[in-house]
């Protein structure tokens, strides 16, 4: 079923020709912008790798991998949900030094997503990770990492605007961090999604820490698998979109999980099982290189910098009808 909204008064500012043109500007421009600073090379990424492995993120731990059969090997294939162990494994195989970094195009299918403005099936993101000392396992580090993420996004808009002057987003140079057991205390009563809209609606650029454990509601702000960021040094990136007039999740990051960390999170979890898992056991045994990473959502900044109402003018995927019909209605053109 369509959950869908039609912002009040929305009206699309460039043709179809020119969006794509855009996008492509955005997506060259911001990845090298985001290389450079991060000091990130280009790798190839799967479209699928075999259950065995152990590679494919498990989101939230509920949501279905698209799987079927190979006949040539004998054995199935599920599509990446996300890259986050896989670029670990990468780093450790093509070795990777501290300092350095990889980053890809990532391409999957959440079968199990819900479908509104900025949800698809479809899923494109820029997954990138790099290798890091034991001494830069810290938060300062991690915020040092969101600021010059937020350089990067900037620099990108204000290349957009250049060239299309009736882009009118504005994204501050300034990053606002917050627990999201200090943002529980400001709105006890408010919902995870209800606080990060009150808060990013003033702060317009926000850096949300901490996420995967319980907070002291005894819940927890959102679910996060256990075996690839550090719940104590992750977040989201949110901004403020002034379209749909909500907090808008462009980023999932974090340090990623040591020897410890890892032992901690899978038994908190219920999920030990997994340590036979080729990943697991690499980790386990201190073979795989400290790391931090994260997806930046390709379709998400595209939106965002264009003012966009819905995915699907950016991106092509699949809807049903109601959207399809509400969408043509308003005058929105899906992809």
């Amino acid at each position: 079923m369509s959950k869908t909204i039609i912002p009040a008064g929305y009206k699309e500012t460039l043709s179809l020709f020119d969006t794509q043109i855009a996008i492509g500007m955005i997506k060259r421009s911001f990845e090298d912008k985001l290389s450079k600073a991060l000091n990130l090379r280009r790798a190839t990424a799967p479209l699928f790798v075999e259950p065995s492995t152990g590679l494919n993120d498990d989101l939230n731990g509920t949501e279905r991998a698209v799987r079927f059969d190979v006949p040539e090997t004998g054995r199935d294939a599920v599509v990446v949900h996300s890259l986050a162990k896989w670029k670990r494994m990468a780093l450790y195989t093509y070795g990777f030094e501290p300092g350095m970094g990889l980053y890809t195009d990532m391409n999957a299918i959440r079968r199990d997503e819900e479908m509104d403005n900025l949800h698809s099936i479809y899923v494109d993101q820029w997954d990138w990770e790099k290798v890091i000392t034991k001494e830069e396992r810290t938060e300062s580090y991690l915020r040092e990492t969101v600021e010059a993420i937020n350089g990067a996004v900037c620099d990108t808009l204000d290349e957009i605007k250049a060239a299309y002057p009736s882009v009118t987003a504005d994204i501050p140079r300034k990053v606002t961090f917050i627990t999201s057991e200090e943002l529980l205390r400001l709105y006890p009563d408010k919902t995870p999604k209800e606080r990060e809209n009150a808060f990013v609606k003033e702060h317009k650029f926000v850096f949300l820490m901490q996420i995967g454990d319980v907070l002291s509601n005894g819940e927890k702000h959102d679910g996060r698998a256990p075996d690839y960021d550090d719940w104590k040094l992750n977040g989201d990136i949110l901004c403020w979109n002034e379209v749909l007039g909500c907090a808008f999740e462009i980023s999932s990051m974090g340090i990623r999980v040591d020897k410890e960390t890892l032992e901690y999170q899978l038994r908190k979890s219920g999920c030990e099982d997994r340590k036979k898992f080729l990943f697991h056991s690499l980790l386990l045994d201190d073979k795989l290189p400290l790391t931090m990473g994260g997806g930046i959502g390709q379709s998400r900044l595209c939106m965002l910098i264009l003012g966009k109402a819905h995915v699907g003018q950016v991106q092509v995927s699949v809807w049903d009808d109601e959207t399809v019909k509400k969408c043509k209605e308003a005058g929105i053109e899906l992809l």
